[in-house]
């Protein structure tokens, strides 16, 4: 039982750890200050796996909003009316099972304060956890030869149980926020 307890706890700890592992990859010979304006690309928004279970209009609404928000504050503005845009933008939401190995020690012998020891044999009880990744990646390509020229994503482990709105918005904000503070690229 207090096995059990220990790994509940280990896997509400790597739960509760909000950070978001960033990557990004671009092309250095571009000249990112000539990208001033952006339009979706077609499709703009992908889910990968597509599954029913992770599709949400409302999810996308909220990635492609944080993204146009983002993308303004880095001086990128919508293309206006038919003119061409610098660089077309596709936003994904990927969503990965992994596995990691948990091993918990418990028992054991310990030197005690006056130099005694007290205790059982050490046994090891190891266990595979299973949990699920979600990964928000932006593409940016450029709007004349159409290939990618920046790429940035930040994934972060999900909670087990589902969050509010309010909650997955303020994530989505922050999420995005944080892979776009990665652009443009500064060598």
């Amino acid at each position: 039982m207090i096995r059990r307890l220990l790994l509940l706890g280990l896997l509400l700890g790597l739960a509760a750890c909000e950070t978001v592992n960033l990557s990004r990859d671009y092309d250095s010979s571009r000249d990112f200050a000539a990208y001033r304006s952006w339009a979706w690309a077609q499709p703009a928004f992908e889910y990968r796996p597509d599954d029913p279970r992770i599709k949400s209009d409302l999810t996308e609404q909220r990635i492609r909003s944080a993204v146009a928000d983002q993308l303004d504050q880095r001086g990128l503005r919508p293309t206006q009316g038919s003119a061409a845009p610098d660089v077309t933008v596709r936003a994904y939401l990927i969503v990965d099972q992994r596995q990691d190995q948990v091993t918990t020690y418990t028992g054991g012998y310990w030197n005690g304060y006056w130099g005694g020891y007290w205790g059982g044999p050490a046994m090891a009880e190891s266990r595979t956890v299973t949990y699920k990744v979600a990964t928000i990646q932006v593409d940016l390509l450029d709007g004349k030869d159409g290939k990618l020229v920046w790429r940035g994503s930040g994934e972060q482990i999900m909670r087990s149980s589902p969050p509010t709105p309010a909650e997955r918005e303020a994530a989505i904000r922050e999420t995005v926020q944080k892979v776009l503070a990665q652009y443009p690229p500064h060598g």
